[in-house]
């Protein structure tokens, strides 16, 4: 069975579409066939796998809204065993549009019930914003990932997240999980960094990825290129630690993953 991951964290400038990227790309190369649905109508996520824009290609907001079968909408990435739903700019009116509907938290995991299995993770690169959207990705979820910049106010706005997914447990996903946290821009240099990440998993415990990513050049310029970083270059810090990270969260969730997918999905 598949397993559904959001990505989330209000706070912009976390490396969330970082981490939806780069996390999709390093389970691909652990043979793990990955679905990426860009759920921020910045498209950030679908411009850094190397789409252009294109007003006439549809996007996740021709499913929420228009009734697509999000299966009609995936394009292949650029490896083997990464799918992408892309974004575009009129996700940016999906939030008023969905909100007359009465399943107006659930239409993204309708939509997404019919593909899940097809893949063993999908990854929901959510907006920096408590909204309809992220909400429709917490519901569909069956867990989240939560990246926290090594900065002075790493925790903030992060307990209003908690009690968003305390929200959502009770009336919409009783099985949502944490998936864990995630520190990025990690500078080994700097004191603060130590202190954040001490102070997190005092706070977290367990919940801490012992991954942690690093600021890295060749990271930060790998989206101008259109390529997860592992492709852009693959024996860096940045690739190594996505790398990393993919592994850490097979191993935590091997039975959510279920068996490898012998193929990718042809789209239709």
């Amino acid at each position: 069975m598949g397993r559904v991951i959001a990505i989330a964290n209000q706070k912009g400038g976390v490396g969330k579409t970082t981490t939806a990227i780069n996390l999709a790309a390093a389970l691909a190369a652990q043979d793990m066939w990955t679905l990426v649905i860009d759920c921020d109508p910045q498209g950030n996520t679908t411009s850094g796998f190397g789409l252009p824009k294109d007003p006439s290609r549809r996007s996740l907001y021709h499913s929420l809204i228009l009734d697509a079968p999000l299966s009609e909408l995936i394009i292949q990435g650029p490896a083997e065993g990464i799918q992408i739903v892309p974004s575009d700019k009129n996700l940016v009116g999906a939030n008023v549009e969905l909100v007359s509907r009465p399943d107006r938290e659930q239409v993204l995991r309708q939509k997404l019930a019919p593909i899940r299995d097809r893949f063993n993770y999908t990854l929901l690169d959510c907006p920096p914003a408590l909204d309809l959207l992220t909400l429709n990705a917490l519901v569909a979820a069956d867990s989240v990932l939560v990246p926290i910049q090594c900065e002075y106010f790493a925790l903030e706005g992060v307990s209003e997240l908690l009690d968003t997914l305390i929200r959502v447990r009770r009336a919409h996903n009783p099985k949502l999980a944490v998936e864990g946290i995630l520190l990025t821009m990690f500078d080994e240099r700097t004191n603060l960094s130590h202190q954040v990440r001490d102070d997190l998993k005092d706070f977290f415990g367990d919940q801490v990825f012992e991954t942690m990513i690093p600021r890295n050049v060749r990271l930060a310029e790998a989206p101008s290129h259109g390529k997860p970083v592992i492709l852009y270059d693959p024996d860096c810090r940045g690739s190594e630690s996505y790398l990393k990270l993919a592994k850490e969260v097979i191993s935590h969730d091997q039975k959510g993953a279920g068996a490898r997918i012998e193929r990718p999905v042809e789209g239709n």
